[in-house]
């Protein structure tokens, strides 16, 4: 599949916030409890916060066929804040290209369902942490990526 990459738009926030909820629910069950996930991901996201932060940041969006099928979003600073891809379209290179598209990436962090994806991609962990959500507790990486990362 090649997913074409485009920059945000605000009016994408409802249908992000959407593919954010169910890819954490559908993807990540594997990973974290029911309570864990319903932390994450409630389901009440504050849409113009996220349009705040999507416009304040690098924000590329992958469609298929018109079907927006993930999302990523880089602060100026290296911070990749967000990559999700869709529960019905994962294991497609989408995610791949996300992070292609954004070569400045130096540091994330990685939810256990996608620290494979970023150790394969030469990320490293720095250490693991517990972070707190609605007072739940969801373990997760320090990632960092050197600058010369796949440059020859």
């Amino acid at each position: 599949m090649r997913a074409a990459l485009r920059a945000y738009r605000p009016s994408d926030c409802p249908v992000l916030a959407e593919l954010f909820y169910q890819t954490v629910h559908e993807v990540c069950g594997r990973d974290y409890t029911p309570a864990q996930l319903d932390a994450w991901a409630d389901g009440r996201v504050d849409l113009a916060a996220w349009d705040s932060s999507f416009q304040a940041h690098t924000t590329l969006v992958a469609e298929w066929e018109g079907v927006i099928v993930g999302f990523a979003d880089l602060a100026d600073d290296g911070y990749l804040d967000r990559l999700y891809v869709h529960k019905d379209y994962q294991g497609q290179g989408i995610a791949t290209a996300l992070c292609d598209a954004l070569p400045r990436a130096r540091l994330t962090h990685a939810s256990l369902t996608a620290r494979p994806f970023f150790e394969k991609r030469g990320w490293r962990v720095e250490r693991a942490q517990q972070v707190e959500r609605h007072g739940v507790k969801l373990t997760n990486f320090v990632m960092t990526r050197s600058p010369f990362h796949g440059l020859a």
